[in-house]
C-alpha cells in the first residue's frame, strides 16, 4: 500500500513538472498585424480667391476687384505691380501695339502700379465683366462716350475723376530723358485702396453678381497637345511667348525678346493658365483705334505644358467671359493666375 501511494505521488509530481515544462514552450499563435495609419482627409480651404482658386485668409469673393489699364509699349518697360495681378488681359490698342488690363482681387496686392495708360473699349468691357473698379489715365473719345452712356464710376488719372491722391509722375521716369511723359503715370496702391474705399467705390459686388470661373488643382487638359512653348502673335510688332517650367509648373512670360518682369522687384511674370482668344479686329471709324470684338470665337487653353482648342463668348458690356471645351462643357482652369491674349484671328498661334 505504502509503495503504491508513493508511486501515485511520484506520477502526479511528474505530470505537474511536464505541465509546467509545456507552458514554457513558445506559442504558435500568429503575431497581430499592425493597425494601418489612416491619413487625414485634407481640409478644404475656408476661403478661396475667385479669380485664381487659391486659398485666402479672408473672404474676397464678395468684393469688387480693381482693374488697371497698363502701358505695354517697349519704350515704357518695365511695368510695375504686374506680378501681383490675378489675371492679365492683353489686346491691341492701335497700330499693332498692345496694352494690358491687370485685375487684382485682393487689395493687399496693390502696390506701386504702372505705368497707367489710356483706356480702350475692350478693356472697359473686360473690367465690367468682372464688376470691377476701372482705373485708367485718359482714353479714346469712344471709351469716354461709353463710360458716360453706362454711367461707369471710373478712376481717371488724366481727367481727375475719383483720382485724388492716387496718381503721380514717377521721378525715376524723367520725362524727355528716357521716357515720354505719357509713360510716367503711376498709381499708389495703398492710396488707391484707402481713397476709393472711403468713397464707396471699392466695396461689395453689385447685387446678383456671381463669378463663373471653375478651378481644379491640376488643370492640365486631358489629351492636350504638347505646349511647352506658346507664341501668341498680335501683330508684326508684338507677340507674347510662354515657356513652361516643369519644376514650378507655371509658364514664364516673355515679350520683346526678353523676360517680362515686374520693375518693383525684378521678378519674371508667371502664369498657371494661358488662354489665347481669337477674334475679329477692325479699325474704329476714325481709322486709327482698334475695334476689338468681344462677342464670341475660338481659341486655345494651355496648362501644365498641354494645350487644347476651346471656344469662348462674352457678349454685352457686363457679361463675363466664358470658356468652353470643344464638346460645349465649361472649361476648368488650374488653380493659379491666368494670362489671356486676345489676338486677331488672322494671326498664328504656335505651340511646340
Amino acid at each position: 500500500m505504502k509503495r503504491l501511494a508513493s508511486l501515485v505521488a511520484a506520477g502526479a509530481m511528474l505530470l505537474t513538472l511536464c505541465a509546467c515544462s509545456g507552458s514554457a514552450q513558445p506559442s504558435d499563435s500568429p503575431t497581430p498585424e499592425p493597425t494601418p495609419t489612416v491619413e487625414p482627409t485634407p481640409t478644404p480651404p475656408l476661403y478661396t480667391n475667385p479669380l485664381t482658386g487659391e486659398a485666402t485668409d479672408t473672404d474676397l469673393s464678395g468684393q469688387k476687384p480693381v482693374t488697371v489699364v497698363m502701358n505695354n509699349i517697349k519704350v515704357a518697360m518695365p511695368q510695375q505691380g504686374n506680378s501681383t495681378a490675378d489675371i492679365i488681359y492683353e489686346a491691341v490698342a492701335e497700330g499693332g501695339i498692345t496694352r494690358m488690363l491687370a485685375v487684382y482681387q485682393d487689395p493687399a496686392d496693390l502696390t506701386t502700379i504702372g505705368s497707367v495708360r489710356s483706356a480702350r473699349d475692350c478693356f472697359l468691357d473686360l473690367a465690367l465683366g468682372h464688376d470691377g473698379v476701372f482705373v485708367h489715365a485718359g482714353g479714346s473719345h469712344y471709351v469716354y462716350d461709353t463710360i458716360a452712356q453706362l454711367g461707369v464710376n471710373d478712376v481717371d488719372g488724366v481727367k481727375g475723376k475719383n483720382a485724388s491722391g492716387i496718381f503721380y509722375r514717377d521721378p525715376n521716369r524723367t520725362p524727355g530723358v528716357k521716357y515720354a511723359i505719357e509713360h510716367t503715370m503711376m498709381a499708389d496702391g495703398a492710396a488707391l485702396v484707402e481713397n476709393l474705399t472711403a468713397k464707396g467705390i471699392m466695396g461689395p459686388h453689385s447685387d446678383g453678381y456671381v463669378y463663373e470661373m471653375d478651378f481644379t488643382a491640376d488643370g492640365t487638359p486631358k489629351d492636350g497637345q504638347s505646349a511647352n512653348t506658346i507664341t501668341a502673335t498680335f501683330s508684326s510688332y508684338k507677340n507674347t511667348v510662354f515657356r513652361y517650367d516643369a519644376t514650378s509648373k507655371v509658364y514664364k512670360v516673355e515679350q520683346y525678346g526678353e523676360a517680362f518682369i515686374d520693375g518693383n522687384d525684378g521678378s519674371q511674370i508667371t502664369t498657371t493658365n494661358v488662354l489665347v482668344l481669337q477674334t475679329n479686329y477692325s479699325a474704329m471709324d476714325d481709322g486709327y483705334y482698334s475695334d476689338v470684338k468681344l462677342t464670341s470665337g475660338s481659341g486655345y487653353f494651355a496648362c501644365g505644358g498641354k494645350m487644347i482648342p476651346i471656344t469662348w463668348e462674352k457678349g454685352d458690356h457686363y457679361d463675363q467671359l466664358r470658356y468652353y471645351t470643344q464638346d460645349g462643357q465649361p472649361l476648368t482652369l488650374g488653380v493659379g493666375k491666368s494670362f489671356v491674349c486676345i489676338v486677331p484671328a488672322s494671326q498664328p498661334v504656335v505651340a511646340e
